[in-house]
């Protein structure tokens, strides 16, 4: 059959990018506690094109990515990039991988267990060399220091959510970044609280006043320790209880350049 994809194109201008998008899959992820988790992801994968070709063998992103579900590992991250260059004949290869990951957690005072839900994504990139980003987008519970301090009593909440990327040089469990996000926040979310629990957390958030840029600052701090973190990109996005709109904050480092 006549190859279509392969024909010369004779405009002269290469894609940056050209694949496919949306792909939804179950995949088997890295469980700190549990060793393997399934889920299911939303991937996107895509390769450079040069100029003198019209289009891409689009099936081929798919083949490549079912081999390789069952174990969506570090190493096998690079292999998918690798094989991916080699069957394109291309110089650079991408993928984006976001997927629901659930932790049980147990409740502040009752102990009850109850999985709770976060959202992590991998972004990886193949030319020369090799480069991971990791995200997590941690939903955590905020109390207004201002409100705190001008009210005879009591002070408005918000539900806010962190949302971390980072780029690696060791190692870093999911999990980690959810902890290290939680512990910023005013107190931590549960799926499941009993009375004691609500009381508990309650009170915790009211004695942890914090503005959306006190936690932005904290994630910060304690990113800036971790020596394996290279570079990170940090939102925390509160959705205020009394004002129509939200409260945002955002912070940038990337450490090697002040090396």
């Amino acid at each position: 059959m006549k190859d279509v994809q392969n024909e010369r194109d004779e405009r002269n201008i290469p894609i940056n990018k050209v694949g496919i998008r949306g792909l939804r899959i179950p995949i088997v992820v890295r469980d700190q506690s549990q060793q393997r988790q399934a889920t299911i992801a939303d991937v996107n994968m895509y390769v450079n094109l040069p100029h003198h070709y019209r289009g891409t063998h689009m099936s081929r992103f798919g083949e490549i990515l079912h081999r390789y579900a069952h174990d969506l590992s570090l190493e096998h991250l690079e292999s998918i990039l690798t094989e991916m260059k080699q069957r394109f004949e291309c110089e650079e290869a991408h993928i984006e991988i976001s997927f629901p990951y659930f932790i049980m957690k147990s409740a502040p005072v009752s102990g009850m267990q109850s999985y709770m839900e976060y959202r992590c994504s991998v972004q990886a990139s193949l030319g020369e060399n090799l480069s991971l980003t990791m995200g997590v987008e941690v939903p955590i519970h905020s109390l207004c220091p201002c409100s705190k301090e001008i009210s005879s009593y009591g002070a408005h909440n918000q539900r806010g959510i962190v949302r971390i990327q980072a780029q690696t040089k060791g190692f870093v469990w999911f999990e980690e970044l959810i902890s290290l996000a939680e512990k910023q926040a005013s107190a931590p979310l549960f799926t499941i609280l009993k009375r004691s629990d609500e009381k508990y957390i309650t009170e915790k958030a009211y004695t942890n006043a914090k503005f959306v840029e006190d936690t932005a600052r904290d994630i910060a701090l304690a990113l800036n320790r971790d020596e394996r973190i290279l570079w990170y990109h940090i939102e925390v996005e509160n959705e205020e209880s009394i004002h129509n709109h939200n409260a945002y904050a955002c912070i940038m480092r990337n450490k090697t350049d002040e090396d």
